[in-house]
């Protein structure tokens, strides 16, 4: 008869399965970091343009400590977290109906082909010209660059949903509505949520961009400041700043969806 492992060695064993997964997983970026910080020094590329990767997290550290950082990286948080909500608001209920009435779907899909394929910092300038330099263009130009990713993929995900799943429901009695809460919706939130992830990450691209054109906070802002300075580890650091910020995104709404996926497992 085999062993089974006693409450304290099963969890000892799921901590050391987590603790390899996350050293395997810590290869790449030590990899990365250790030729960051050997190709200055060794002179391949010149330190000037590229620091190390010390010099840069010392940079990264003075400006956390002075304050600098959270204050920029507030501002860009406050602008993309409220453009991402509102093309979230916007884009979930209208995938929806699109991708669940034929008529909405007839109605709508030729304008929405013409702006999809519109690139939105291609309309910068026009957010610009039309709302002014302010907060209010730097939010829409992320609403518009957002709902596109949500959108498609929620039309998507009620498209795809497996027919034999609705007509099981309905074969049981279930009206068109109670299928579409019971069996479309939960269906398509690993699609729906694959849309905000991709969404997600077009926020922060958009905010860097529109953050470098008349805004006076945001590490958009800062990393520009930086270039024109010529405070290059600044830069840099701004730039790494960008990079934690949307791993940290990503991870929150990993966690959101695991939350809201349970029922398939």
């Amino acid at each position: 008869m085999a062993d089974t492992l006693t409450p304290p060695r099963q969890a000892a064993s799921y901590a050391a399965v987590r603790a390899g997964r996350a050293a395997r997983s810590s290869v790449a970026i030590l990899v990365f970091l250790a030729v960051w910080e050997l190709v200055p020094r060794i002179g391949l590329v010149d330190s000037i343009f590229l620091p190390p990767a010390s010099r840069v997290a010392a940079t990264w550290f003075e400006l956390a400590a002075d304050g600098q950082l959270w204050e920029n990286l507030a501002a860009s948080l406050a602008r993309a977290l409220t453009g991402f909500t509102i093309a979230l608001l916007i884009a979930v209920p209208l995938g929806l109906v699109i991708g669940w009435y034929r008529t909405a779907d007839e109605l709508l899909t030729p304008l929405l082909e013409v702006f999809r394929n519109t690139a939105a910092l291609a309309l910068l300038p026009v957010f610009v010209l039309l709302l002014g330099l302010g907060e209010t263009s730097k939010i829409s130009l992320i609403v518009f660059a957002c709902v596109w990713p949500i959108l498609l993929n929620t039309i998507s995900a009620v498209r795809t949903v497996d027919p034999l799943l609705i007509k099981s429901a309905r074969s049981l009695g279930f009206g068109s509505a109670a299928v579409f809460g019971k069996v479309v919706l939960p269906a398509s939130v690993p699609a729906v949520f694959t849309g905000i992830r991709l969404a997600a990450a077009a926020s922060i691209l958009v905010l860097v961009a529109a953050e470098m054109v008349g805004a006076k906070a945001g590490l958009g802002y800062l990393i520009n400041a930086a270039q024109y300075n010529f405070e290059v580890p600044q830069m840099y650091a701004g730039i790494v700043t960008i990079s934690l910020l949307g791993i940290a995104f990503n991870h929150a709404l990993t966690a959101v969806e695991r939350r809201l996926s349970r029922w398939r497992s």
